[in-house]
């Protein structure tokens, strides 16, 4: 056995981790049923130029990205792909959901939407801090 540290995994590395680590969580609390979500803006030409992607698990909706295109900002649209994936997430079962980011803009746009903050990790990236923050939903 040895240790391999690498910048250029295989896709067959990669899911050795996912599958073993999807046993294991399986085994000890069940399945999660983890679903993806994806919340888009679309231009004229229906190309994707924005959004939300995440997934929902264990009952928890986790939004990973959300990109609002510069041309869009400061109209609530960030807001309005959060209450999308939230409704969406709801209609799944879903009573929670939670963001992290280390943009000062993008966390005061989470909390108008409802989301408080549970966590903070300074300096990451340096100067800055990241914040997590949840928000209770009402499954459907």
């Amino acid at each position: 056995m040895k240790i391999d540290v690498t910048d250029t995994p295989s896709e067959s590395d990669l899911a050795a981790i996912s599958e073993g680590l999807t046993a294991f969580n399986t085994a000890d609390v069940g399945p999660s049923g983890r679903q993806s979500l994806a919340v888009l803006i679309r231009d004229d030409t229906d190309k994707a130029i924005g959004g939300i992607s995440g997934y929902t698990a264990w009952g928890w909706l986790f939004t990973q990205w959300l990109f609002v295109p510069e041309s869009l900002r400061g109209r609530g649209m960030a807001g309005k792909l959060l209450e999308a994936a939230e409704a969406e997430a709801s209609a799944r079962g879903c009573f929670g959901a939670w963001i992290d980011t280390f943009n000062p803009q993008a966390l005061k746009a989470y909390q108008r939407q409802g989301y408080a903050v549970f966590g903070e990790l300074p300096d990451f990236p340096a100067g800055r801090s990241r914040f997590f923050l949840q928000k209770k939903l009402s499954p459907r």
